[in-house]
């Protein structure tokens, strides 16, 4: 199965992104190969099952059948019915992240099918390049020209937020440099200014799932578990097992994401935990800049300054 991959991060808030791109019959509007659009049956854009029938400037003609849209997510799903290229079990979804470290916007979007023996990867690089690519950036420089702000009484977790603490962050180099870093549990230590003395509890690899870094977070003594770690996602997470602060069932961990437009990086850093909400006052914003924030920011500075 061949898979068609594009991202980049709009200078626009979430909220006003995805007031475009929800609208599942509005492509003529930000994609410049579409000509015009209409739902069939007469429903409404945002009904799941609807059918958008469209024409491009070459008078191609193409159907497509909404799947999936989640307004808490900011994610909808489509299918081929009527194709634009030849291939088979085709599905593409759309996909927004906020950046909450300067309040822009993370956009992905991806399409996995069949093609035909011999048309290996052919479609890949037309789907990526000549239509996800080319319309992300066509709609970034319709956000750069208009500068859109958030619908009134717009709320970004419409579903509740789905982390205590979740922040994002862009990083200027490619995803797979950054990674190389991250990976290793115990690592951090090098890189991130508040820790020290991190290591490997009973000479455990840092890349040993149930194994325990120890290590000092000021004059805090921290041990954590790793709980997942995976080279495809670029995400691991872990959980706290001591530590002098009042918190209880911690669970963290960070993600990395390619943006293709620039070859940059997206990451996203999420915890959750229980603590009195009197403590939550201090732990949600000081988690929030303190660990993961500067965590990303350190990581970065710690990336260039390899390089010289």
């Amino acid at each position: 199965m061949a898979r068609a991959y594009a991202s980049i991060i709009l200078k626009a808030p979430i909220e006003a992104v995805w007031s475009i791109v929800r609208d599942f019959n509005g492509l003529p509007k930000w994609a410049p190969a579409v000509s015009v659009s209409k739902i069939e049956g007469g429903l409404d854009a945002d009904v799941v099952g609807c059918v958008r029938s469209f024409y491009l400037h070459d008078g191609g003609h193409v159907r497509e059948r909404l799947l999936m849209l989640d307004d808490a997510r900011y994610t909808l799903a489509y299918n081929f019915e009527k194709p634009a290229f030849p291939v088979k079990n085709y599905i593409a979804t759309m996909r927004l992240m906020p950046v909450t470290h300067g309040n822009e916007t993370f956009a992905e979007w991806e399409a996995v099918f069949d093609e035909a023996p011999g048309d290996e990867g052919k479609y890949v690089k037309i789907v990526s390049n000549d239509v996800f690519a080319a319309n992300w950036k066509n709609l970034a420089a319709i956000l750069k020209r208009d500068k859109p702000s958030a619908p009134a009484g717009a709320v970004r977790w419409k579903g509740g937020q789905p982390n205590k603490v979740w922040t994002s962050r862009v990083m200027r180099a490619p995803v797979d440099k950054y990674w190389a870093i991250m990976r290793d549990f115990a690592g951090m230590g090098a890189w991130h200014g508040e820790i020290t003395k991190m290591h490997m509890l009973k000479r455990a690899r840092s890349d040993k799932v149930s194994g325990v870094r120890d290590f000092y977070f000021g004059p805090g003594h921290i041990h954590e578990e790793l709980l997942h770690l995976c080279d495809m996602t670029r995400s691991f997470s872990y959980r706290i097992l001591k530590s002098e602060i009042p918190w209880l069932n911690y669970v963290s961990g960070p993600r990395l994401w390619p943006v293709t437009a620039d070859n940059t990086t997206f990451g996203v850093w999420t915890g959750d935990w229980q603590a009195s909400p009197q403590d939550d006052l201090v732990l949600i914003p000081r988690t929030a800049e303190n660990v993961y924030q500067r965590g990303f920011a350190e990581l970065e500075k710690n990336f260039f300054s390899r390089r010289k």
